[in-house]
């Protein structure tokens, strides 16, 4: 089994290596499984580029690739359209959750088949969250809860960044989502996933908050909620069209 880790970056020059080689002496440490690093640059403006080259010149295993848009959403479809790999997912840089959940990712890839896709979370039982403010956790829990209430989905904590597929089922899943660039089209696949009847498989991970982390709460939120008002409207223009056939 190989493993592409994708790593969407946005001005990391600061946190880019260290995160990048932290990953790669686990990886060789415990010998997993064979594996490729991407890290996909989607319009840094400083040294991110830089760093990344020269990772890619020392490390045979790392891949670099720029996209002049920004976005998590424009960095993931990049990272798929390029990854060959059977299994492909992404982290977040800062490695907020803990590497060691890698572990799980092949244990659960190698020994049960009908696992598709692998989302961890920071809201079951045995999860551990460490450091984190209260505003956000509000902001997260908030966001959570009007997901389960629009929409019903069974896998518990959309947003945290950590998300394993395999390679044929995150293709699909792709082809039939829409064009969005931000974090939320992260969301829109795994509910995408649930309602063509895949199984999110929810594992508690220990998640360390990173203070350094610019999120504009106010304008998260509001963007989230025009993304799961168009996801919603089409889930029910999908349905109304679907009784009438």
């Amino acid at each position: 089994m190989k493993v592409n880790i994708l790593f969407p970056v946005l001005d990391e020059e600061r946190r880019l290596e260290k995160g990048i080689l932290k990953t790669l002496v686990f990886l060789k440490k415990n010998k997993l499984f064979d594996y490729q690093l991407t890290i996909i640059d989607n319009g840094s403006t400083d040294a991110t580029e830089e760093i990344s080259k020269r990772l890619c010149e020392t490390h045979k295993e790392v891949r670099y690739l720029k996209t002049p848009e920004k976005g998590v959403g424009v960095a993931i479809r990049t990272g798929v359209a390029d990854n060959t790999c059977e299994i492909v997912g992404y982290m977040d840089i800062d490695l907020s959750t803990k590497i060691d959940h890698l572990k799980e990712v092949q244990e659960i890839f190698e020994n049960q088949p009908e696992v598709q896709i692998i989302k961890g979370s920071r809201l079951m039982k045995d999860s551990t969250v460490v450091g984190r403010k209260a505003s956000r956790e509000f902001t997260s829990q908030g966001l959570n809860t009007l997901l389960h209430i629009v929409f019903k989905n069974h896998f518990t904590d959309a947003l945290c960044g950590f998300d394993f597929y395999r390679k044929e089922t995150i293709e699909q899943l792709i082809a039939d989502s829409s064009q969005d660039n931000g974090w939320f089209y992260t969301v829109e696949l795994l509910l995408r996933a649930e309602r063509r009847g895949l199984e999110v498989h929810d594992i508690p991970v220990i998640w360390k908050d990173d203070y350094d982390t610019k999120v504009k709460v106010i304008k998260t939120v509001v963007s989230y909620l025009k993304q799961i008002h168009l996801i919603k409207s089409e889930f029910i223009r999908e349905d109304r069209k679907t009784s009438k056939s």
